[in-house]
C-alpha cells in the first residue's frame, strides 16, 4: 500500500523555469542537473517498486530530523517485523570503489554513499527509538541505472545493481507481510515528522525584469513561438497545446517564482508575451481565479484563498 507519494520538489520546478528563463551559472546548472537525474532515478525506482505486493506500506520521500541532523530517506518499505530504507542512486557511467574510497571514471573522489547512507541509518534509528519502535532496520542502495557499472573487490549485499532489480523484488515478495495497527501509526507519525523545506534561500538571485518572457512548453521547457487562434504551437518540438490551459500553467509559474506579486490582467499579459489580446487574458483569469479589489488595487486569487 502506498502511504506517502513523491512528489516533485519545487527546488527542481522552479530551476527549471530559472533555467528557461535566465543564464543560470555553471554551478546552478549542475545543482539543477542533480536534482532533476535524481528526481528521475526515484521515479523509475517508484514504477519498479509498483510490482510489489499490496501488503506492504511504502513511503516515499521523507525529510526527517533529529539531534539537529536532517537526513533524507527516498523511500521506506515497513514490512511485519523489519523497517527497509532504500537510498536511490541514478548514477549514470563507470565508478570503482577502492576499500572505504569511490572514485568517478575519470579517478575523481566522490562522497561514499554507503557513509551517507550509514549516517541516515543511524539518525532513522535514534529517531524511531524516540518513537518507541523497535524494529530492525536492514537499509539498502539501489543503482536504479542500468548504465552504471561499480568496480569492486569486495561483494556488500546491500548494494543492489540494475540487473538484480527483479530478484530483490521477488525476495521481498517472498516474505509474509502482516501488519497491524502499530504499523499504519508509525506510518502516520513518521509522515506527520516529513520536513517541507522552502526552496527559496538555495535559489539563484533572480527578478523579474531580467527573466525572458514567454510562455514555456510543458514538453521541451523551450518558450513557445507560434500562436493560431486557440493553440500555440512550441517550435522546438512541435508539441500544441491550448491557450488557456498554457496561460494557467504559466500563471501558476509566476505565482511560484513571486509569491508575492499580485496576479493582474496586466501582469499576466505581460508575463506571457505571445498572447497579445487582453480581453483573452482577462476571460481566462475570470474563469479560473476570483477577483478582489477594484480599480488599480483589482487582482485575481484562487477562490479558496
Amino acid at each position: 500500500m502506498l502511504f506517502k507519494s513523491r512528489v516533485e520538489l519545487l527546488e527542481i520546478t522552479l530551476l527549471r523555469s530559472l533555467n528557461a528563463r535566465m543564464n543560470l551559472s555553471e554551478k546552478d546548472v549542475r545543482n539543477y542537473t542533480r536534482l532533476r537525474k535524481g528526481f528521475e532515478g526515484e521515479q523509475k525506482s517508484d514504477q519498479w517498486l509498483e510490482g510489489l505486493s499490496e501488503e506492504w506500506l511504502v513511503i516515499h520521500d521523507l525529510l526527517l530530523e533529529y539531534n539537529n541532523s536532517k537526513f533524507q530517506i527516498d523511500t521506506l518499505l515497513l514490512s511485519q517485523d523489519k523497517i527497509y530504507p532504500l537510498d536511490i542512486k541514478n548514477f549514470e557511467g563507470d565508478y570503482s570503489a577502492e576499500g572505504e574510497n569511490w572514485y568517478t571514471s575519470a579517478k575523481k573522489d566522490m562522497k561514499n554513499p554507503v557513509h551517507q547512507q550509514n549516517r541516515c541509518v543511524i539518525l532513522f534509528r535514534s529517531l524511531l527509538r524516540d518513537l518507541n519502535c523497535h524494529y530492525p532496520l536492514e537499509p539498502y542502495l539501489i543503482f536504479i541505472n542500468p548504465e552504471f557499472h561499480l568496480y569492486i573487490t569486495t561483494i556488500n549485499p546491500s548494494l543492489v545493481f540494475h540487473s538484480q532489480l527483479n530478484r530483490f523484488l521477488k525476495k521481498l515478495n517472498a516474505r509474509s507481510v502482516k501488519l497491524n495497527k502499530r504499523h499504519y501509526k508509525l506510518a502516520e507519525q513518521l509522515v506527520a515528522l516529513h520536513i517541507v523545506e522552502s526552496p527559496y534561500p538555495h535559489l539563484p538571485a533572480y527578478d523579474y525584469d531580467q527573466l525572458e518572457k514567454g510562455i514555456l512548453c510543458s514538453k521541451c521547457f523551450s518558450l513557445f513561438s507560434e500562436i493560431h487562434g486557440s493553440k500555440l504551437t512550441c517550435g522546438h518540438c512541435g508539441c500544441t497545446e491550448e491557450v488557456e490551459s498554457a496561460v494557467l500553467r504559466s500563471v501558476t509559474e509566476l505565482s511560484l517564482l513571486f509569491p508575492d506579486q499580485k496576479i493582474t490582467t496586466k501582469i499576466v499579459l505581460d508575463w506571457c508575451r505571445i498572447v497579445k489580446s487582453e480581453k483573452t487574458i482577462r476571460r481566462i483569469l475570470g474563469k479560473h481565479y476570483k477577483l478582489v479589489g477594484h480599480g488599480k488595487s483589482a487582482n485575481y486569487v484562487l477562490p479558496n484563498d
